[in-house]
């Protein structure tokens, strides 16, 4: 998905005034942020319901090449409703049919829907798009035309790399073929798995054995490199501190000339040139932290060891060296922190913090970086429902999605989103091949038991050719967990079938999507450190499966401390919430007897 600038412009005259708080701008901007993660967010502003007003702000971002603009407020019939009006005075051509869309879906929501006067379109090469004022309607309706919206982007900009992709992609769905998977026997379908049983670890060797692909590298400046893997081992351009430096504020002196007076001869501060004239018998220069080491000197006093004897004017003219220094004391000799050709940092690091810095140190302005696998999802269910829409009687929420993009996220991975996709064989392949077009990941939620209408693993096989590496899992929560790869135009691709239940995904989304896509960066490290740690408990456990249980870790008088954070069954996603580690919990587990078994820690330990 092609980077792209956005802006939010909320209209309204109470949000303006501070009188009411402007949800429908924030929740906007996590939408198209949770849509579109490469897009950013690059203007936000609230104005009246002013003709002029919004005006000038659209003509502004405009003029500085926002691609997508986004309002929020004034489509409706109060005579302050004139953000339609506003719009049509800024843009040079009409795009009907997206207002047309969110009209049409919003029908049938709410017969309502007919009062609103949205407008959208282009001007130059930015897109104008208006959406309603109420947080609910504005989240609607930019879920019925986001999908349009990158390929409109792509347009505007002349992108015709872009504009081919997704031509390609059209086609191919306009030549779409129904599903080769049957549903009209269910009576025949297999009542027992036809999938071996893996242990965590075996399936995750089989994974990094059969998941490899090939990945690529790109040179960033090192203000964007954060949270990237190095892809090249990076030497110091210069010595580090490129000259002898003072550590502290003082006087530059010959330490050979003891303790006693000395006539300041000059003043250096950090950044000023050294001198080349050699320092004198008697003589010393005034130095501030940092400041290059004159000729002829050999150490540094600070000022808290020396007496001003003369002044003129407020200036110090001559001082007493009250403790005779020693050679070498209180200076940074040149390249002793790093030493010009020195290998600083390895590839395959993850930078943090740290390393930005010390690129800058060592005058690395671009570093060459792994490109990070592109990922999508989707969930699977008749009974979802986004987390904006009205329930009807058998539906539920939809929050797999939008907890397994942003967990990707905490571990810096971006996750393009393709929605819910029924529980159809035609809807799920159709969905499949177009997330596979443009990612070399696909995670699906839901779908991967042995439900009648669980069919992902059937359409991967029967529509995909896939390899199902595994199916199983002996694990709590997680146990129909599924990773399969395949080959589609071409290349090869992954895919994660992870189970519906709220907790099982997210388990098993640390425990295998995030240690492969740090494979696939090529981060030295990919493991989730783990913590030795013995456990009992209190009745008999006679489940065959070991259980990755919730916990808060915490340290305390100088011991691990884990405890389990509420109730652990699969669906209860609060679990999930402050726990940051996985306690591992042995099969068969006999009352009073001691385990010795391991915590993986998922996030900082708490003390």
């Amino acid at each position: 998905m092609t980077s792209a600038s956005c802006g939010i412009l909320t209209v309204s005259d109470s949000c303006f005034s501070k009188e009411k708080e402007d949800v429908a701008g924030k929740e906007l901007e996590k939408a198209v942020t949770e849509a579109f993660p490469d897009y950013r967010i690059v203007f936000k502003a609230i104005v009246p319901d002013d003709r002029q007003e919004i005006i000038n702000m659209l003509n502004k971002w405009v003029s500085e090449q926002c691609n997508l603009v986004v309002t929020t407020g004034g489509t409706g019939f109060s005579p302050r409703d004139v953000t339609p009006e506003a719009t049509r005075s800024v843009i040079e051509r009409e795009a009907p049919g997206i207002a047309y869309a969110m009209i049409s879906k919003s029908l049938q929501v709410t017969p309502m829907a007919m009062l609103s006067r949205a407008v959208c379109g282009i001007k130059d090469k930015s897109i104008i798009i208006n959406l309603p004022g109420s947080t609910k309607g504005a989240l609607e309706c930019f879920s019925f035309i986001r999908g349009c919206i990158p390929h409109a982007i792509a347009l505007v900009t002349d992108n015709k790399s872009a504009v081919m992709k997704d031509h390609k992609a059209v086609q191919k769905q306009e030549q779409f073929e129904p599903s080769k998977v049957a549903t009209d026997n269910v009576a025949e379908r297999p009542r027992e798995s036809a999938y071996a049983m893996f242990e965590v670890d075996e399936a995750v060797d089989l994974m990094l054995e059969q998941g490899s692909i090939p990945a690529s590298t790109e040179q960033v400046p090192i203000e964007k490199a954060l949270h990237r893997v190095l892809a090249e081992d990076v030497l110091s351009l210069d010595d580090i501190p490129p000259f002898d430096a003072s550590i502290k504020d003082g006087y530059a002196v010959r330490a050979a000339d003891g303790d006693g007076p000395r006539k300041i001869r000059s003043i250096l501060a950090a950044g000023d040139a050294p001198t080349s004239m050699p320092l004198q018998k008697g003589e010393a220069v005034r130095l501030g932290t940092g400041a290059p080491i004159p000729a002829g000197a050999d150490a540094v006093v600070q000022v808290e060891d020396t007496k001003v004897l003369v002044q003129e004017g407020g200036e110090e003219i001559e001082i007493n060296i009250n403790k005779a220094p020693v050679k070498g004391q209180d200076i940074r000799r040149i390249g002793c922190d790093v030493a010009k050709n020195t290998v600083v940092l390895l590839r395959g690091e993850r930078l943090k913090s740290a390393h930005i810095g010390v690129l800058a140190a060592v005058g690395k302005s671009t570093v060459t970086v792994y490109k990070a696998p592109s990922v999508g999802i989707i969930t699977t269910g008749n009974e979802l429902k986004e987390h904006y829409e009205e329930l009807k009687p058998g539906q539920i929420r939809d929050s797999n999605r939008l907890t397994l993009i942003n967990l990707l996220k905490e571990y810096h991975y971006l996750c393009n989103d393709y929605g819910i996709v029924r529980d159809e064989p035609n809807s799920i392949k159709r969905t499949i091949a177009t997330v596979l077009t443009g990612n070399d990941i696909l995670i699906t939620t839901g779908g991967v038991s042995m439900g009648e209408f669980d069919f992902i693993k059937r359409v991967l096989i029967e529509d995909f050719k896939a390899t199902i590496h595994f199916g199983r899992v002996n694990m709590k929560p997680g146990k129909p967990t599924t990773f399969a790869t395949l080959i589609f135009n071409g290349a090869k691709k992954l895919v994660f079938g992870l189970p519906g239940n709220p907790v099982s995904a997210s388990v098993t989304c640390l425990l295998f999507v995030i240690p492969m896509l740090r494979c696939l960066e090529h981060a030295s490290v990919w493991q989730f450190p783990t913590i030795p740690h013995v456990v009992t408990t209190s009745k008999q456990n006679s489940d065959p499966r070991p259980e990755y249980v919730r916990v808060i870790v915490s340290y305390h008088d100088g011991k691990i401390v884990a405890k389990p954070n509420g109730g652990q069954i699969s669906s209860r996603l609060n679990s999930l919430v402050g726990a940051n580690g996985l306690m591992l919990l042995p099969k068969s587990m006999t009352p009073s007897k001691e385990y010795l078994s391991k915590i993986i820690l998922i996030s900082d330990l708490q003390t």
